[in-house]
This record gives structure tokens, C-alpha cells and sequence, in this order.
């Protein structure tokens, strides 16, 4: 499959986006390091369209999705992306408790593989996923970066 790439500049860090050409694919940041053969292309219509919604994000609204996403992983790990979609903006659940929302023996670790395979970060929500007791735990792009999607839905008020 061809895969087209665009660059944005984020207040908390250089984002790359990928696309099929249609679909918003993947959004990463640069301290992620994700290998990915692409063609660069800054007109496709998706990514007008990916970066006025990053520009809504990051300017502390709560943008509706008004473009197509298309997520590739195994059941288990589109079952745990979906449910991390229905996350509101602004709140968190741990991975315990997601775990509890697909099976009652679901492991949380089972779940935090998937939250941390997830390849299309900010609008699939993995930032609002927290450890045990609310503890703040791991980001592929590092805490910091979790640190200040947090604070960008909650406030510079945010406790964690």
C-alpha cells in the first residue's frame, strides 16, 4: 500500500501524519522513531483537514473528528482502539478498567500492549490511559508529551 507523509509542527513537538492517500493511517511524534517508507505529500486533502483538527486540539477545544481513520492491528487491539475512542475529552480510565470492559479476566498488561501498539495517537486517545490508581504510566512518545495532551484537555491545573 502507498503511504504519503506530512509533517506538523506541534507546541510540543514536530508530529508526523500518514495517510493511504484517503485515510489518516498514523500520527506520531518525531521521539517515536517509527520507521515508515512514505512519500511526502503536504496537498492531500486528508491532511488539510488531520491539521485543522490538530490546530483546534492544541488550542484547547474539543475538535469533532471530520475525517476517515483506518487503523490496522489484530481484533484484540481494534476492540481496545475502539474503546479508547469512547473516552471522553478530558477524562482517563486506567487500564484495569478497560480490561474489565472487554473481559473479566482480561490482564490490564493485555491491554496496555495494545494501548502502546496504537498507531494514530491523539485522536485515538492512548494519552488518557492511566496505570493503577490512576497513576501516571508509560507513553510511546514519552510522559512529558502525556503530561501535556493531559493539561491541553484539563487545564495547566492538571494533577497526576
Amino acid at each position: 500500500m502507498r503511504r504519503y507523509s506530512t509533517k506538523y509542527s506541534s507546541p510540543i513537538g514536530e508530529i508526523l501524519l500518514l495517510s493511504d492517500g484517503e485515510n489518516l493511517c498514523g500520527i506520531s511524534f518525531d521521539s517515536q522513531k517509527r520507521d515508515v517508507d512514505s512519500i511526502e505529500n503536504d496537498d492531500l486533502e486528508i491532511f488539510k483537514k488531520v491539521i485543522g483538527w490538530l490546530d483546534d486540539y492544541f488550542d484547547g477545544k474539543n475538535p469533532k473528528i471530520n475525517f476517515n481513520l483506518k487503523a490496522s492491528g489484530t481484533d484484540f487491539r481494534m476492540k481496545v482502539w475502539k474503546l479508547l475512542s469512547q473516552i471522553p475529552y478530558g477524562e482517563t480510565v486506567t487500564y484495569g478498567e478497560i480490561a474489565s470492559m472487554i473481559s473479566p479476566t482480561m490482564s490490564a498488561q493485555a491491554v496496555g500492549g495494545a494501548v502502546g501498539a496504537n498507531l494514530i495517537a491523539i485522536v485515538i486517545p492512548c494519552h488518557r490511559v492511566m496505570g493503577k490508581d490512576n497513576k501516571l504510566t508509560g507513553y510511546a512518545a514519552g510522559l512529558d508529551k502525556k503530561i501535556e495532551l493531559l493539561k491541553i484537555e484539563n487545564g495547566d491545573d492538571f494533577e497526576y
